[in-house]
């Protein structure tokens, strides 16, 4: 059975009150710009150096970036990259803090299991969310944030039996309906079935 480490204690779930990022003026919320944010990242560390993971301590690094548009935040095992969606800070304190610890706690599982193939939001993840202090955490979240659209400009069809497909972007390369295929060739493409590029209106 596992037991969390003594020294967790769930001693730092809350950040130090340097980390907060939500500063208030007279414009409104002032967003972080793209770049290294080195209270969150040096607050990681601390974490994951009482859960005895100091390799993993050396490479952690948090980072704005305000290129992302619909996520919250993600985390690149195993460079210990979190990256931050600029806009939490427009939501609340705490939820750029829960996604901190969200994103970590997938670092942290990945770490523990670098030769394993885990589930991303898997029974190591919830053990790594429980260390950090939230344990209730969910895979995904309703946030307020812009959800991106991509417009589909190309659309294909397939001879044999019509389905349609719609794209943002055009086949590089000859593909074929998979229904079709999976009922005459067990799947392997055959190029009787393989789609052809119809007009979109819009």
């Amino acid at each position: 059975m596992f037991r969390p480490a003594r020294q967790m204690k769930f001693k730092f779930a809350e950040p130090p009150a340097e980390v907060s990022r939500a500063g208030h003026g007279a414009g409104g919320p002032s967003l972080p710009k793209k770049g290294y944010d080195p209270a969150f990242s040096d607050w990681c560390r601390e974490l994951v150096r009482d859960l005895g993971l100091t390799d993993l301590e050396e490479r952690i690094e948090v980072e704005w970036n305000p290129r992302m548009r619909s996520c919250a935040g993600r985390a690149f095992w195993p460079v210990g990259l979190i990256q931050l969606n600029p806009r939490l800070n427009e939501i609340s304190d705490s939820e750029v803090r829960r996604t901190v610890l969200h994103e970590l706690a997938h670092l942290v599982a990945y770490e523990r299991n670098p030769h394993r193939s885990i589930k991303s939001h898997g029974r190591e993840w919830q053990r790594a969310c429980a260390e950090l202090g939230i344990p209730d955490e969910r895979a995904t979240h309703e946030l307020a944030l812009p959800a991106r659209s991509l417009k589909r400009r190309w659309k294909y069809q397939c001879p044999k039996c019509d389905k349609a497909f719609e794209r943002v972007r055009r086949y590089k390369s000859a593909v074929a309906c998979y229904e079709c295929c999976l009922k005459t060739s067990g799947g392997v493409f055959d190029p009787a079935y393989q789609l052809v590029e119809v007009s979109l209106s819009h």
